[in-house]
């Protein structure tokens, strides 16, 4: 062999081994993310369906839960890697033992944006509670003490000027238990997210009477991860992040800044919401149950020390909790400052 086909020859393997080797540090990670089949995890999906993730070098599966409080069990536990759902007691005191961070914002029930609905049950609505101020000596149903229900329901008793005592609290430990009764008759009111709450009052089921962002705009949810993912997979959460904020991006297009791509972006959505029902069902259900989120997930960070000091105040939360350790600004900008 001559010294150029050598040379060449050396080139060659070099480049090879270059090849597999840059392959290699661009395999996909691994990442699981914890989620709720609604319209709100929305972004996620949009995220994954369209390769954003991929894009990133994630490879991102989707676990599905069926309430708020086991998708933060399921972070601090280390069975997912993220999550996205409401805020609850259970989720502040879990990630005030330094398990959990917040890193960016999901729903944000917000002044003039119709999210979650209040309803009357037929025969309560029948017998006189028509509207919010008439909740007071009704029954209200939840899932838990401490749960985002509980919260809403107390804050709207604040801003109408009723006792909260006055309402019976009914925890039901689960959504569909809560459909289920109130449909019966079995309690008197709930709230839920409008992609259930539509479909309940346009079937004659249920009766809207309110809307909770007329009565108490507040930041639902957030984009969460573990602590140990912040301080050793850093890279990970900023890629899991951005991409996190393109699905959001499109999310806006479709249903709040316009109606740009609406109808490919809710077929999407169908793949994982109201996946059992046809198009024809499924789809006007997904654009009316499409809330606000706020542009690239940016987190109202004085609402949610608020929310830690309503739940503390009802010794639902530790009185030791500190939101500014729950809370991670450094991924995303937020939306406001801490409050004072």
């Amino acid at each position: 062999m001559t010294l150029t086909a050598t040379v060449r020859a050396v080139c060659l393997a070099l480049a090879l081994t270059a090849g597999t080797s840059a392959g290699t540090v661009r395999s996909a990670e691994p990442v699981t993310v914890a989620a709720l089949t609604f319209v709100s995890s929305s972004p996620l999906f949009i995220a994954a369906e369209r390769g954003y993730f991929a894009d990133e070098g994630l490879d991102v599966t989707v676990s599905f839960f069926r309430a708020a409080q086991p998708v933060a069990v399921a972070i601090a536990a280390g069975d997912a890697d993220f999550g996205v759902t409401a805020f609850t007691a259970g989720f502040f005191n879990l990630a005030a033992k330094g398990a959990l961070k917040v890193i960016a914002a999901q729903l944000h029930e917000v002044e003039g944006f119709e999210g979650s609905a209040i309803l009357a049950s037929n025969q309560a609505h029948a017998a006189g509670l028509t509207t919010v101020e008439d909740l007071p000596g009704h029954s209200f149903a939840m899932t838990q003490v401490g749960s985002s229900f509980h919260y809403m329901i107390g804050r709207i008793a604040e801003q109408v000027g009723f006792d909260l005592a006055a309402v019976d609290l009914r925890p039901l430990q689960s959504v569909g238990n809560m459909i289920g009764a109130l449909r019966s008759g079995q309690v008197d009111s709930m709230i839920i997210v409008p992609h259930i709450a539509k479909p309940l009052a346009n079937a004659g089921a249920a009766r809207i009477i309110g809307w909770v962002s007329d009565y108490a705009p507040y930041q639902v949810g957030g984009l969460f991860t573990s602590t140990t993912n912040v301080t050793q997979r850093r890279s990970v959460v900023e890629a899991f992040v951005r991409a996190y904020q393109k699905g959001i991006a499109d999310y806006r297009a479709a249903f709040i800044d316009g109606d740009h791509d609406r109808a490919a972006v809710v077929a999407l959505i169908h793949t994982y919401v109201y996946s059992d029902q046809d198009a024809a069902a499924a789809h006007p259900k997904i654009e009316s149950g499409a809330m606000y989120i706020e542009a690239d997930g940016r987190l109202d960070v004085a609402d949610v020390h608020k929310q830690i000091g309503w739940y503390q105040d009802r010794g639902l939360v530790d009185a030791a909790a500190d939101p500014t350790a729950i809370i991670d600004t450094s991924f995303v900008e937020p939306l406001t400052p801490p409050a004072n």
